[in-house]
């Protein structure tokens, strides 16, 4: 089998399985099964467990930032591109698979004991934060806006996993134009 193949069949399987039962609780035979590949195959690709999950984290972060940018791009009014923000978040929360975050969901877990997955999730939400960044100056609104916002769209990431609501995008978007507005 092609070894793109075999690696996007582990990092498709291991997603999954740890968005929907966490990464502490998924071994790597769970893995081997969902994914179709052998344990020996799952090994030499990556050798521990900890690979792996870095290895799905690295892979999320551009999706997100691919499809972040991309959901952004319709919007042509600079101060309804901040708002935008808030309206993926919505769409988001909407999905099926939606259990939160997966960064602050795994640093929940293991970013107390493995450096790499914090430094992953760090790396994850610094750009989430520069992408708040250029949407705020393009608006021309100041800088510390962006700071802001970041708290409130991390806040109804978090609130959203743990109500199983989507209304949290929309309290925070109504907070955003609160702030949007204030920050003329």
């Amino acid at each position: 089998m092609d070894p793109e193949i075999v690696q996007s069949r582990l990092l498709d399987a291991a997603e999954v399985l740890f968005n929907e039962h966490g990464v502490q609780a998924v071994g790597m035979d769970a893995i081997r099964s969902g994914s179709g590949v052998s344990l020996k195959r799952l090994y030499q690709l990556y050798p521990s467990k900890d690979r792996l999950v870095e290895a799905v984290l690295q892979r999320r972060d551009q999706v997100v930032r691919d499809e972040l940018g991309a959901f952004l791009a319709a919007y042509d009014e600079p101060a309804e591109r901040v708002l935008g923000v808030f309206d993926y978040l919505d769409a988001w929360f909407r999905r099926d698979d939606f259990r939160g975050c997966t960064f602050i969901n795994t640093f929940g877990e293991l970013g107390g004991v493995n450096e790499e997955v914090a430094d992953i999730a760090r790396t994850h939400k610094a750009a989430f934060l520069a992408c708040l960044r250029d949407v705020v100056a393009n608006a021309g609104r100041p800088a510390e806006l962006a700071d802001q916002l970041a708290i409130l769209a991390n806040g109804a990431m978090a609130t959203a996993a743990i109500t199983g609501s989507p209304a949290p995008a929309h309290q925070a978007r109504d907070a955003a134009r609160v702030l949007l507005d204030a920050a003329r």
